[in-house]
C-alpha cells in the first residue's frame, strides 16, 4: 500500500471512529446533567416522577458509557497507529490534556458507580443528589480536555519549532490556545442540547405509542425546556465561533460560506450550487457574513482569494455548515413553539403530527453534531496541525490500514446494534407503568 492509499484509509477509519464515538460521547457528556436536573426538580417539587426519571435515565446512561469507553480507547489507539508522525511531533505537547481527560473519566465513573448502588439508601434524597455533581462535572471535563487537544490542532502554540522538532514546550500555554474557549464551549453546550432533545424524542415517542402517562408528559416538558435553553446558548456561542474563525482561520470561514473574494458588506450564503465557480440558487442574507465575522455589517471579510490553492479547504464544507445551522435553528424554533404552546394550553402539542416533529428532534440533534464535527475536521484540511504539519505527512505508511478499517467497522456495527438492543430490552421488560406501581406498593403512598 502506497502512502496515498494509507492516508486515504487512515482518514476514512479516523472519520468512521470519530463519527461513531461522537454519538456516545455527546450522550455521555449531556445525560449526567439531565439526570441531575431531573432529580433536583423531583426533590424540590417532592415529585416522585422526576426522581424516577433520573433513575431510569441513569440505567440507560450506563450502557452508553460502556460503548463510549470502547470507542474512546479505539481513538487513542488509532492516534498512535494511524498518525505516528503527528504523535511523535506533538505528543509531548498534548499529553497533559489527554491524561487529564482520563482522570476526569475515572472521577466520573467512580461516583457514577456509587450513585447507582446507593438508590433508596439515603433518607434524605439531597445527599444522594450530591453524588451526581462529580458525575456531571467529570463528564463535562472529559469533553473539555479532549476538545482542548482538537483546539490545539487548529491553533497550535506553546512551543518553538526548530529543525522539525518542538522545543521550549509549555503545555499550559498550548492548552489555553485561541481556539480553546469557543471550541470547548460549543462542544459542551451542544452536548447538553443534544442530550435534552434525545430524551425529549424518547418521551414524545412513548406518548405517540399510546402511553399517555403523566410521567412521559413531565419528561417531555422538562427536556424540551432544557433543549430550548441550550439551543439558544448554542446559537450565541456559534456567533463567537464565527468571529474566532474570521480572525484565526479565515480560510475555513471563507470555504464554509463560499466567500471567494475579499470584500466589505459581505452576504451570508446559504445552500445553492457551484457552477464553474459561480454560486447559483443560493439564499443570500445581505451583510450577515460581515456581522458574523466582525459584528459590523460594513466590515471586510477575507475571501479564498487570499488563500493559496494548496491550503484551501474542501468547498463541500459549505453544506455541512448549512445543515448544522439549519437544524440548530429548527430545534430552537420547535422547542420554543412547544414550550409556549404548553404555557398557553394550546391543543397543538397533543396532535400526532406535532409529536412526530418532537420525535424527530433527537435524531436531528445528533445529525447536527455530526455535521458540526465533520465541518471542524474537514475545514482544517490540508493540515493536521495547522500551518505546521499536513495530513499526508502525519499518516502511517502501513499496508494494513484497509484491513483495520474493515475490522473496526465490524466492531462499531456490533456495538451500535448491541447497545440499541440492550437498551430496548432493558426498558421494554421494565415499563414505567410497572415500575411506578412497584414503587407505589413499596412506599405505600399515592405514587401514580
Amino acid at each position: 500500500m502506497g502512502n496515498e492509499e494509507a492516508v486515504f484509509f487512515s482518514r476514512v477509519l479516523t472519520e468512521l471512529t470519530l463519527s461513531f464515538h461522537i454519538i456516545y460521547a455527546t450522550i455521555g457528556v449531556g445525560i449526567p446533567l439531565m439526570i441531575m436536573i431531573a432529580q433536583w426538580v423531583g426533590i424540590k417539587k417532592n415529585d416522585e416522577h422526576y426522581i424516577l426519571l433520573a433513575r431510569r435515565w441513569a440505567r440507560g446512561f450506563v450502557i452508553t458509557v460502556a460503548v463510549g469507553v470502547v470507542t474512546g480507547t479505539a481513538i487513542g489507539l488509532q492516534l498512535s497507529l494511524l498518525w505516528p508522525n503527528f504523535m511523535e511531533l506533538a505528543g509531548n505537547v498534548i499529553a497533559l490534556p489527554l491524561f487529564m481527560e482520563t482522570f476526569a473519566f475515572f472521577f466520573e465513573a467512580i461516583f457514577l458507580g456509587i450513585y447507582l448502588y446507593t438508590w433508596d439508601r439515603f433518607e434524605n434524597q439531597k445527599k444522594h443528589l450530591l453524588l451526581l455533581i462529580p458525575v456531571a462535572v467529570g463528564a463535562s471535563f472529559s469533553a473539555v480536555f479532549i476538545t482542548i487537544v482538537n483546539a490545539f490542532m487548529n491553533a497550535p502554540q506553546g512551543f518553538d519549532l526548530v529543525d522539525g522538532e518542538l522545543i521550549n514546550i509549555n503545555p499550559l500555554l498550548a492548552m489555553f490556545n485561541p481556539a480553546m474557549p469557543t471550541k470547548v464551549a460549543h462542544v459542551v453546550v451542544t452536548a447538553y442540547m443534544t442530550a435534552a432533545f434525545v430524551l425529549a424524542s424518547i418521551a414524545a415517542y412513548r406518548l405517540l405509542r399510546g402511553s399517555n402517562h403523566v410521567y412521559h408528559k413531565k419528561a417531555l416538558f422538562l427536556t424540551m425546556k432544557l433543549g430550548l435553553i441550550f439551543s439558544i446558548a448554542t446559537a450565541i456561542i456559534g456567533d463567537f465561533s464565527g468571529k474566532y474563525l474570521a480572525e484565526y482561520q479565515p480560510e475555513k470561514l471563507a470555504a464554509a460560506e463560499w466567500h471567494f473574494e475579499t470584500e466589505e458588506n459581505a452576504s451570508l450564503v446559504m445552500y445553492g450550487v457551484l457552477d464553474d465557480g459561480e454560486v447559483k440558487y443560493a439564499i443570500k442574507i445581505p451583510y450577515a457574513l460581515s456581522i458574523l465575522a466582525h459584528g459590523d455589517p460594513f466590515s471586510e471579510v477575507k475571501g479564498l482569494d487570499q488563500v493559496p490553492d494548496d491550503e484551501e479547504p474542501p468547498l463541500y464544507i459549505h453544506y455541512l455548515f448549512d445543515m448544522m445551522v439549519t437544524i440548530g435553528m429548527w430545534l430552537a424554533f420547535i422547542s420554543a413553539v412547544y414550550v409556549f404552546a404548553v404555557w398557553r394550553k394550546w391543543s397543538i402539542v397533543q396532535t400526532k403530527w406535532f409529536r412526530w416533529l418532537l420525535v424527530a428532534s433527537g435524531p436531528l440533534a445528533v445529525l447536527a453534531i455530526e455535521f458540526g464535527w465533520w465541518l471542524a475536521e474537514v475545514g482544517r484540511q490540508p493540515w493536521i496541525l495547522r500551518n505546521i504539519m499536513r495530513v499526508e505527512d502525519a499518516a502511517t505508511t502501513s499496508g494494513q490500514v484497509d484491513l483495520m478499517l474493515v475490522l473496526f467497522a465490524g466492531l462499531y456495527l456490533i456495538l451500535g446494534v448491541g447497545s440499541v438492543v440492550i437498551l430496548r430490552r432493558m426498558f421494554k421488560k421494565n415499563p414505567v407503568e410497572q415500575e411506578i406501581e412497584d414503587r407505589r406498593k413499596e412506599k405505600g403512598g399515592d405514587f401514580v
